[in-house]
This record gives structure tokens, C-alpha cells and sequence, in this order.
């Protein structure tokens, strides 16, 4: 069974709904409280709360950035957000009220990630790289580190091409308030943690919920969605659905957020749900903003069915395809390759050919229509017939090195014998071959034997 952590965005997604969800979900709560503090030296005018509340009648848990007057933002200010009257026209509430009376201090909906006024060692404006070096300091594993930086280098790309600016000169006087770094830092935490806690494989997102009209942010009145988040669902394939209701579901940080953990956007036809958890936003509009995060159970697929993707490709630079080789491999290919092939007028061509599982079709497609000059994939189920195989360690004369177990045979894997090569400064070939001979020196059931022998003692 493989598991699988899946975002429900139909009420939209933000940073604070993010946190919320995974920490109601069973993220480690202390990790990101010690990652908080670990960056309060460098960051000030903030507190949070994780608390308990309900909207439409679901109780979830609301995860709050609580900044000072310095600080303080409109992100979940209603009235702010769309004018003055926007009750009398309306007449949803108004949150930020509603807040304090439940308790709670000065809560913020989506991070300030699009309207907010905060700043870090009260610099008006903060760039990337200070972001960054707050972030490389705070107390964090390699991976929520690296995720969060991945999350602000996606903001950083939206905000440069809203405003038509190199990477380099986008200032983030609005994503990078304080409660967003908070917000995109304490989501980074939540979902290295839930992948360790419950083995996750993939990250599926559903389509993100959008409304429509307009929101007020420092340049002015803009329109639902705002640039940055456009931007984001543009470069990186996000579907979204725009419905009938007025306001901004899905904020830059939100979008950053699906963006960057996504590997998948549905779910196969069948699942089990293992856990969930459910994330309560502060603007208050007539559909509840509200998370659901869930681990769902996945039957392993049947291992005699396998896709098959393929595109004729005329006008693309080597280098172009065997980046695109890299990019399919990280989003899940089983395998890529190129086939030279002739087309209409004799033109050298290649034929793209990808091999995949049914779930990372969608990505996969999105890449190479993003990155090639295709206008078209031609897609096919195969049936296959394929020898029963694992991955095991096995110790060798070089080492710890990981092995395939294909029936009775036994193949070192690549990357790690190339680093014992490496390593050693020895040829790949003798190298190879030593290890096979290890392996399979005896019948090959006998060196799995012998594998399972020293895993037990292991």
C-alpha cells in the first residue's frame, strides 16, 4: 500500500488554512513551535496560537500568526479588503471581529502573503535572500528548509513577473511580511513531518477553488485572482475553478504552497482515508474557508498495467530534451527515452516515449507541453508482463551498496556502486562486475537467502 497526502482546495487554500489542516492531521505541533522560536531573533512582532474553532457548523483548527501593531496587516480585514460597505452589500460578517470574540488576538487569514505591511528588522521591503538567510538559521530539517525556500522562490518568481522585474529586484514588502514567513516556514514543518509520520509517497491537489471580483492590497484595487497568484497557476499547471461567489479564495501564498508539494492532481479511483484534519481560514465569505487534509491508503497498482505516452518532436535543441528527460523522472516516470525518427518532408525528428503509472499522466502531460514545442501526446494503456522485484542493502566487498532482487537474479543499482567507483577510484565496469559476481556467484536464490540472513542479523 502506498500513502498519499491529499489537499481538498474546494474552499480555496492559504498559508494559515495549510497549517492548520496539517496540524490538525497530526503534523508535529512541537517542531513547529521550536521552529518558530528558533527564528525570533531574527524576525519580531509576532506570537501564535493554535486553537479550536467552527465554521459552518465543522470544527477545525485554526492556526494564528498573531502580529503587533507594527506589524498588523488587513489580510483578513473585510471591510478593508472590499470597502467600506461591503457588509451592506454583502453581508457576510466581519472576521476580524469575530476573532476577538472567540479569543483569539489579531488573526490573519492567508498569511498577509498578498496585503500585508509587516517587515523584518522593520525593513520596509525584504528581499529574497534575507528571507532566505532567516530561514537557512532557523531549526529546521533539510527538507522542510529546503521546501520553504522552494515555496518563497515560486513567490519570488510571481511577484518578479507581476511587477516586470528580475529575480534579484523583487522586493517582498507583501509576501514577505512577517506572519508569511511564519505561515510558509510552519507549512514547510508540517508536511516534512507528516511524510515521515505516515511514509507519504505523493502529494495529490485537488483544483483550486477560486471566487471573482476584486480585493484592495498596497497598489490598489486588483482583480480575483490577483497577479501573483495568476502568475503561479499559470507557470506551474494548476487547474482552478472559478465560482459564482465574490472575494479571493486562493492567495499567493496558498498557491505557492500547492505548487510546490504537489506531485499528483487526482486521486486514483480507489482509496482508503487513513487520517484528516481541517484548516479554518479568517475571511469570513458565504462559503466557509475552510482546508481538508487527508492521508489516504492506496492499493498498490496492478503491476501488469502500464501507461505509455509519446510526442513527435521537430524543433527542440538537445539540451532542451534531455532537460525535459530530467524533469519527467522527478515528476514520476517510470522511464523516458527518444526514438530518431523521420517525419512528413523528411524531417529528422524525435518521438518522446514516457512510461508511467495512470495517476502521473496529468503532470507529466503538463510538462512536456510546457517545456517542448508538441502540440500534441498521443496517450496508451499496456498491458506488461514484469518479473516480481524489491529493493534490498546488501554488504558487498565495496560496501553497503543497493541491490535489485529481480527473481533469481540480483543487480546493483547504479547511483551507489558510481559512488563506491568514485569513492575507490575504481573502473564501473570492474566494479560492476565484481559486485555481480558477489551476488550471483552462487544460484541466485541462495544470495537472496544469504541477503535476508544478514538483514535478520541487521
Amino acid at each position: 500500500m502506498r500513502r498519499t497526502l491529499y489537499l481538498e482546495c474546494y474552499s480555496g487554500i492559504s498559508g494559515d488554512m495549510t497549517v492548520g489542516a496539517l496540524l490538525d492531521l497530526g503534523a508535529d505541533r512541537k517542531a513547529v513551535e521550536e521552529a518558530v522560536d528558533s527564528i525570533r531573533p531574527f524576525v519580531q512582532g509576532f506570537d501564535i496560537a493554535v486553537t479550536r474553532v467552527q465554521k459552518a457548523g465543522i470544527d477545525a483548527c485554526d492556526f494564528n500568526v498573531m502580529l503587533d501593531r507594527e506589524h498588523e496587516n488587513h489580510d483578513h480585514d473585510m471591510e478593508y479588503l472590499h470597502g467600506h460597505d461591503h457588509g451592506e452589500a454583502n453581508p457576510h460578517g466581519h472576521e476580524h471581529h469575530q476573532v476577538h470574540e472567540e479569543g483569539h488576538h489579531h488573526g490573519h487569514d492567508h498569511g498577509g502573503e498578498h496585503h500585508g505591511h509587516g517587515a523584518v528588522h522593520h525593513h520596509a521591503h525584504t528581499e529574497l535572500a534575507e528571507i532566505t538567510d532567516v530561514l537557512n538559521k532557523a531549526k529546521l530539517t533539510d527538507g522542510a528548509r529546503a521546501l520553504a525556500i522552494k515555496i518563497f522562490g515560486i513567490l519570488a518568481e510571481a511577484e518578479a513577473k507581476a511587477h516586470d522585474k528580475p529575480l534579484s529586484g523583487v522586493h517582498f514588502h507583501e509576501v514577505g511580511a512577517v506572519d508569511s514567513i511564519v505561515d510558509i516556514m510552519s507549512a514547510s514543518v508540517c508536511v516534512d513531518s507528516l511524510k515521515e509520520k505516515y511514509h507519504i509517497t505523493d502529494v495529490t491537489v485537488s483544483e483550486l477553488y477560486e471566487g471573482h471580483g476584486s480585493v484592495r492590497c498596497q497598489h490598489g484595487i486588483l482583480p480575483v485572482p490577483v497577479p501573483a497568484t495568476a502568475n503561479i497557476m499559470e507557470a506551474y499547471g494548476l487547474p482552478v475553478h472559478f465560482m459564482e461567489m465574490q472575494g479571493e479564495f486562493v492567495t499567493p501564498t496558498g498557491a505557492a504552497i500547492a505548487a510546490a508539494v504537489r506531485t499528483t492532481e487526482r486521486l486514483p479511483g480507489s482509496c482508503r482515508v487513513v487520517a484528516q484534519g481541517v484548516g479554518a481560514g479568517k475571511r469570513n465569505y458565504e462559503k466557509a474557508s475552510l482546508l481538508r487534509a487527508m492521508i489516504m491508503e492506496v492499493p498498490e497498482e496492478r503491476q501488469d498495467v502500464i501507461y505509455k505516452l509519446e510526442s513527435n518532436i521537430d524543433d527542440c535543441p538537445g539540451e532542451a530534451l534531455g532537460y525535459v528527460m530530467d524533469r519527467l523522472f522527478d515528476a514520476g516516470a517510470r522511464d523516458v527515452y527518444y526514438t530518431p525518427v523521420y517525419m512528413k518532408k523528411n524531417r529528422p525528428a524525435y518521438q518522446l516515449n514516457v512510461i508511467c503509472s495512470e495517476q502521473h499522466i496529468p503532470r507529466l502531460e503538463q510538462i512536456i507541453f510546457r517545456e517542448t514545442t508538441t502540440i500534441g501526446i498521443r496517450r496508451g494503456e499496456m498491458e506488461r508482463t514484469v518479473i516480481e522485484r524489491e529493493q534490498r542493502l546488501y554488504n558487498t566487498g565495496l560496501g553497503k551498496i543497493e541491490v535489485k532482487v529481480c527473481g533469481d537474479r540480483i543487480y546493483p543499482e547504479y547511483e551507489p556502486l558510481a559512488a563506491a567507483c568514485r569513492e575507490r577510484g575504481i573502473a564501473y565496469l570492474d566494479a560492476y562486475n565484481r559486485v555481480y559476481a558477489e551476488l550471483n556467484g552462487e544460484c541466485g536464490s541462495n544470495a537472496a537467502n544469504r541477503m535476508e540472513e544478514q538483514r535478520e542479523r541487521a
